[in-house]
């Protein structure tokens, strides 16, 4: 018994397996830290990749296309907007539209809203934008994606612009683009991330809700130039 208390040829063994469980704690930590900014990254550059290509191509809420502003009494003004007028950012409601449906979720704000109830949601157009976000991460679903329109302040009432497909002169509703330049902007929301550290709980981490913003550039076609 005297010689075994003595021994010390396993105690190398016995303090690799006392240090083991902590040194990859820090291992995997270290690779989760990593992980999680390379994927952060991902979806950064997702929202930036699917606000250039919606303000660039058709807009998912087809009825701010044809938004009438001539009763619109824009703040300082004497009167209802003339042709020619730029439109104040007061004129438009926000519109936001997720996967299923655009809506004005903000009723109490001032002006029109170009995707009321029974108005037409263009689920193409929303898809082709998921499809370029998923370039950056296929991670990506059409439901972890939100586009909003606001008002801006850029654009004048009676703009004759029309889609390219149309033949010229033609102000009919399917060819009708935008009076006003909305503000657009295209979000991730609820995305998480699963740590190898903590995979066995089931525990995961949320990551902040990431946002891009540009003005509507043209608002036509089904691929961004």
């Amino acid at each position: 018994m005297k010689r075994l208390f003595r021994n010390t040829a396993a105690a190398s063994a016995a303090e690799f397996a006392l240090i083991l469980p902590a040194a990859l704690l820090i291992l995997f930590g270290v690779i989760d830290v990593g992980r999680y900014a390379w994927q952060l990254n991902q979806y950064e550059k997702a929202v930036q990749l699917g606000v250039r290509y919606a303000v660039a191509s058709e807009i998912v809420a087809s009825p701010i296309n044809t938004m009438d502003f001539s009763s619109i009494v824009c703040p300082g003004s004497m009167g209802a907007l003339q042709y020619g007028d730029p439109i104040c950012a007061e004129a438009m409601k926000t519109v936001v539209c997720n996967s299923t449906a655009c809506t004005c979720p903000n009723t109490s704000e001032p002006g029109q809203c170009g995707a009321a109830a029974g108005a037409t949601f263009n689920s193409a157009a929303f898809n082709r934008i998921v499809s370029r976000m998923r370039v950056a991460s296929k991670r990506i679903g059409p439901g972890d994606v939100e586009i909003t329109y606001a008002g801006s302040g850029l654009g004048y009432y009676g703009d004759p612009a029309i889609k390219s497909s149309c033949s010229p002169g033609d102000s009919t509703a399917p060819c009708q683009l935008p009076d006003a330049a909305p503000i657009v902007s295209v979000r991730l929301t609820n995305m998480r991330y699963q740590p190898i550290t903590l995979s066995l709980l089931g525990v995961d981490v949320p990551y902040p809700r990431f946002s891009y913003s540009l003005t509507m550039e043209d608002g036509d076609g089904a691929v961004a130039s």
